[in-house]
């Protein structure tokens, strides 16, 4: 262990005492009171979405799937409870709080409406709403419906506007999100706050299923202070349940391809100590062996002509298994939330081919293991009113394995090519991807995230956040001979952000807004120890590199609702990234070389948008929205488009691209028949440019003002499905569904001919889900890509075809 990472552990452990000291010192703190319960219809079955609000004040809940809601911090005095959904009668309730520190349980049951909700006008706003229009670029996915389909995080994701989940090929395969022009690392992904790279690549977003998930919190250019993070093109943040209802529910879906995912979910809490335990665990598998075709998928015959064949992938297997559990307290005097928790996983992943899909591999595979320790820690109020503390902090063990010794060339039948001798080929290198290899990379990491907020009062707020992140590797590669092996280099990252923001929301929240400043720091450090002969004698010597750097970023977000129906929003960032650990040191698994010399990506990023709706008139429901933006960006870093593909060596370094700049826009239509019908449509269009027009001799580069290539840049998306009640049994719900996506056809490389151009891609997929009466049970069916069409993603790379799923969801809720 360095001892960087040694003092980086102790000041974790240092952090997390002051913070449990501190919830010692104010354990006696004064809580206001907290109301929650659980509704139901008239046939005892949970009812989700019922808006339960507190008359004429923004205190707001939404029942979840299970039927639950809480609202918290309810001061003392008479109140009138008022919930209403619609499909069913409004119902009111007064309550009255004569002290703090209590919790009121109180149960619902809701009556079926028979009459039409013409003129029914909810106030207050849902957490969806309060975060859509803060002024931000920001879209909140919502995982109800999903949770029992076939359908992982990343499908929801795909489907939402300026969003495009970068997929080279089916499960298992390295995912990149782009959103409006920013791609890569320049999108950072989130677990509540904390980074999903925290986890280690075997510990991935599919390997979290909608049904644990609240919402979705898409963040697009401009990024709010309290994810404090060099995420310049956006952030995904996910937002796990909170809620503790004691339920165990589990899900095992079969389809295509020997395609096997399960997950299982149970949660425990004691009513009155507030102990609390959850624990989660998923399992996934996919031969991956779809069939691709077209014209990148080719065989070289033994006079080196091209055979354009179809044939199915055949070294793409995936395995992945996992799973945390989180041990604490929940809403006690000290704490909303602490938590302690593991997190383990481990997988096995087949590879099949470089960048680009020209040659294909049989024997090259990586596997990779990691161990998370992490500490969680909530508390509102802490000491005096209007001061929220949160911590989420973890060190972690991750291992991986890249291997690669078989010699042998093989074309896409998985047969050996033979020469005109009859011989077998040998690959260059003498493995399928340059020389034969068993590297062993290990890394150690530390990673914490701390805020603090203090409302000065209902209408001004000031936050505060630092995250820290640490990264010791070293890599190993035993097909090395002994005396090499010896010499372990090194590779070290640290990397710091502090923010500062001030909030205000005024004139009856018609005006939000918020003014941030980042603080970004960066240190890197790699040792490679060599052997050097000089005058007959053999010396260790020990070559090292060493760079910081540090900069500043700002920003700003402001909404104002111009009318109730009409809402206009404006962010602005000066926005920082700097690169990542595989940027900067490579990534053997994903077939990336390292570059010790790449820069920061600094970009000027800018949405004028709105929000129009919703308009009710009867059962119907419109909302419309839309934004432009511009991403003015210097050093954009991508990875290495070569202008020719090379059979023999597919590994690509990132680079620094220059100025590049993004104009365009998404705009998004939504539309409601009661709780029946419910239809989405979004599109964006955007033209990403090199902008760097002289080179250092001032002559004019040749890609000057072209569209930079391997992004799709246009696309559109609807979703469509209609809700059934009373099918077969009473009580019981059908839902179809129907997606539909198109994405427009674009360049892999900067050579604009035929060859490096992907087809337009029609995507359809179906599906049908039935709940049973007790809504313990839900069986789906989904049809994916119905047509069977070609779907191409990074650098033409296909992804899988036609394929059908069944998934089968039961939940045993409420049990003591």
């Amino acid at each position: 262990m360095s001892r960087s990472l040694f003092f980086l552990r102790r000041q974790f452990w240092m952090v997390s005492l002051l913070f449990m000291g501190s919830i010692a010192a104010f354990g006696q703190s004064l809580q206001a009171a907290t109301i929650k319960g659980k509704i139901i219809d008239s046939g005892s079955n949970p009812v989700p979405g019922v808006i339960v609000r507190i008359k004429d004040s923004s205190f707001t809940a939404i029942s979840s799937l299970d039927g639950s809601y809480e609202i918290k911090n309810v001061p003392k005095g008479n109140f009138e409870l008022l919930l209403s959904s619609m499909g069913y009668e409004n119902q009111s309730k007064n309550v009255n709080i004569d002290r703090e520190e209590i919790i009121l349980k109180l149960d619902f049951s809701l009556i079926e409406s028979t009459t039409d909700l013409e003129g029914v006008v909810v106030e207050g706003q849902s957490v969806k709403t309060e975060i859509e229009t803060a002024g931000f670029a920001v879209e909140v996915v919502e995982t109800k419906q999903a949770a029992l389909q076939s359908i992982q995080t990343n499908d929801l994701l795909n489907r939402t506007a300026g969003i495009r989940v970068r997929q080279n090929g089916g499960i298992g395969s390295r995912v990149d999100y782009n959103l409006n022009g920013m791609s890569g690392n320049s999108v950072k992904i989130f677990i509540d706050g904390l980074s999903i790279s925290t986890y280690g690549s075997s510990f991935s977003l599919n390997s979290i299923p909608p049904a644990l998930i609240d919402r979705i919190e898409v963040y697009k250019g401009v990024i709010p202070a309290h994810l404090a993070d060099d995420a310049l093109g956006g952030a995904i943040n996910v937002i796990l349940k909170k809620g503790v209802v004691n339920n165990l529910s589990a899900s095992v879906s079969y389809g295509s391809f020997n395609t096997l995912q399960s997950n299982l979910n149970a949660a425990y809490r004691d009513e009155k100590t507030g102990f609390t335990t959850k624990v989660s665990a998923f399992y996934n598998y996919s031969d991956n062996d779809y069939e691709v075709w077209g014209k990148f998928v080719r065989n070289i015959l033994a006079n080196g002509r091209y055979d354009y064949v179809r044939a199915k992938r055949f070294n793409d297997a995936y395995r992945s298994v996992g799973g945390k559990l989180d041990i604490g307290y929940t809403n006690v005097k000290w704490a909303d939330q602490f938590f302690i928790s593991y997190t383990g996983s481990d997988d096995y992943n087949e590879i099949q081919h470089g960048t680009y899909m020209s040659i294909p591999y049989k024997g090259r595979f990586g596997t990779s293991q990691s161990h998370v320790f992490g500490l969680t820690y909530l508390k509102e109020d802490l000491g005096i009113k209007g001061f929220d503390v949160n911590f989420n902090g973890s060190l972690s063990k991750r291992s991986e394995v890249v291997s690669d010794t078989v010699k042998w060339n093989y074309n896409w039948f998985g047969e050996m090519s033979l020469g005109l001798d009859g011989e077998p080929i040998l690959r260059p290198g003498g493995a399928q991807q340059g020389a034969p290899t068993l590297n062993h990379i290990d890394r150690n990491v530390a990673t914490f995230r701390a805020g603090a907020s203090y409302e000065i009062n209902p209408n001004h707020r000031l936050f505060l956040g630092q995250s820290f992140y640490s990264i010791d590797r070293t890599q190993q590669d035993f097909m090395k001979s002994a005396v090499e092996r010896e010499f372990i280099g090194t590779r070290d990252l640290q990397k710091s952000i502090t923010s500062l923001s001030y909030e205000l929301d005024m004139f009856q929240s018609k005006l939000k807004g918020s003014v941030f400043g980042k603080r970004y720091s960066q240190g890197i450090a790699k040792m490679d120890p060599l052997l050097v002969e000089e005058n007959g004698t053999t010396t260790r010597v020990e070559d090292r590199t060493n760079s910081s750097r540090s900069t500043s970023g700002y920003g700003a977000a402001f909404s104002y609702r111009i009318f109730r129906p009409l809402t206009l929003l404006a962010s602005a960032e000066k926005a920082v990234r700097m690169p990542f650990e595989g940027e900067i040191f490579g990534s053997p698994g994903d077939n990336i070389v390292e570059n010790l010399g790449i820069r920061p990506e600094i970009s000027n990023n800018l949405n004028l948008g709105f929000i129009l709706g919703d308009f009710e008139y009867q059962a119907h429901t419109f909302s419309f929205s839309g934004t432009g933006f511009i991403r003015d960006t210097k050093d954009k870093i991508i990875q290495q488009i070569n202008p020719r593909i090379n059979d023999a060596v597919q590994t690509n370094p990132f680079e620094n691209l220059g100025k590049t700049k993004s104009i365009g826009f998404e705009g998004q239509v939504k539309y409601a028949y009661g709780n029946s019908f419910r239809a989405i449509v979004n599109v964006s269009k955007f033209n990403s440019q090199f902008n760097t027009k002289l080179d250092p001799n001032g002559n004019v580069f040749a890609n000057y003002g072209q569209q930079i290539p391997n992004e799709p840049f246009f696309t559109i998306n609807s979703s469509l499905d209609y809700t059934f009640r009373d099918v077969v049994k009473h009580g019981s719900l059908l839902r179809l569904s129907h997606y539909f996506g198109f994405v427009d056809r674009f360049y892999t490389t900067w050579l604009e001919i035929e060859d490096f151009r992907t087809p337009r891609q029609y995507i359809n997929d179906i599906g049908a889900t039935y709940t049973f009466p007790d809504r313990r049970m839900a069986v789906s069916v989904d049809l994916r890509n119905v047509f069977d069409k070609q779907v191409y993603d990074n650098f033409a790379v296909q992804k899988p075809g036609r394929a059908l799923y069944v998934k089968f969801n039961y939940t045993i809720g409420d049990f003591k």
